[in-house]
């Protein structure tokens, strides 16, 4: 491979030669002129050649050199960003291309890291979360293995305290399954109009016994008449159910949950009001990621998976719509489901 200073003196020799060959027509010129003049021009210009080459060209190769032994080591922070001048040099361009495709390769690896965190914090979460029921299945099957003689009264307590803990189990592998499957894609949105009214007052037969024991009414306001909606009746239905549950499972004794449905120009809402605590604004940025609980020992106590909220925000987005939350402490949570006009047909 030539280097700068052969080459750079093979250049030289060459414009030496040339000029000698010239200044030897002269008429007066002498043996001792030619010589000087050969061994001027070869000094002279191999410096002047050297530097500029140096400079111009082989600066240039090296560095974008330099670049590709980075880049093979999958090492792109360390390599410089400049602001290019726009030339039309093949190594300008040649440069310029390398460091888009450098940058290029360096998000894909940010993004990589990121996932990989993402991945690691959420197998973190799982774990701790399938230890909770599991735990406490075993400490409650172990405790009957240990005293064989309780009585069947107690024996009876404990089996219904593993058992309890066991459908938590199966509901947070239940809930696991649907985000993973959603942000995956696995689940297909199947849309078909759907009338919303006889939906929503069937979930509050469902859950008309669970508000009682906390003497909840549940109230649905807003649009009269048929409730048309272009939506998968399935997942809907799983949103409605999970807000109004909250709204049960937070809300304060002898209060009320409302579903106020509201038909504008562009945008078909509906609101799921409760009158509970409320929940502090700090809380509010994080409250829709997977497993975040304001209180967690209450949530537990209350048998929520961490997951609902998840669940409720993907599903929302495949649909093309959108969650949002207010939320004043002593004033209870307002979660509001917008959808685009464009998929909404109101009947009336």
């Amino acid at each position: 491979m030539l280097s700068p200073r052969y080459l750079s003196i093979v250049l030289a020799i060459v414009i030496a030669g040339v000029s000698t060959a010239f200044i030897s027509f002269l008429p007066t010129t002498d043996l001792t002129t030619l010589f000087v003049c050969f061994i001027s021009c070869l000094i002279f210009g191999s410096v002047l050649i050297y530097f500029a080459l140096d400079y111009l060209v082989f600066k240039e190769v090296n560095q974008l050199y330099d670049r590709i032994k980075q880049i093979k080591k999958k090492n792109f922070s360390v390599i410089p960003r400049k602001q290019l001048i726009e030339k039309e040099n093949p190594i300008e361009l040649l440069k310029q291309e390398l460091n888009s495709y450098v940058t290029t390769k360096e998000d894909e690896v940010k993004e990589l890291k990121k996932a990989a965190k993402y991945r690691q914090e959420f197998l973190a979460d799982v774990s701790h979360e399938l230890k909770t029921p599991i735990f406490a299945a075993q400490g409650f099957v172990h405790t009957l293995l240990d005293n064989p003689e309780e009585e069947l009264e107690i024996r009876t307590k404990f089996l219904e305290k593993a058992a309890k803990s066991l459908d938590g189990l199966d509901e947070l592998v239940k809930d696991l399954l649907t985000v993973s499957q959603i942000e995956t894609g696995a689940i297909k949105i199947s849309k078909k109009p759907l009338d919303l009214r006889p939906v929503i007052l069937e979930i509050f037969e469902q859950l008309e016994a669970k508000a009682k024991k906390k003497n909840i009414s549940l109230k649905l306001t807003g649009k009269e008449g048929p409730l048309t909606v272009k939506a998968d009746p399935q997942r809907i239905e799983q949103v409605l159910i999970n807000l109004i549950d909250n709204g049960i499972k937070y809300g304060n004794p002898d209060g009320k949950v409302s579903v106020f449905v509201e038909e504008r120009k562009k945008m078909f809402q509906i609101i799921v009001r409760d009158n509970g605590p409320g929940i502090s604004s700090e809380h509010l940025p994080r409250l829709f990621e997977r497993f975040y609980r304001v209180d967690r020992s209450r949530s537990r106590e209350s048998g929520g998976t961490g997951l609902g909220l998840a669940i409720v925000k993907h599903v929302m987005q495949r649909h093309g719509g959108s969650l949002s939350i207010t939320s004043e402490l002593g004033h209870g949570s307002c979660f509001r489901l917008i959808f685009p006009a464009n998929r909404w047909h109101a009947n009336h």
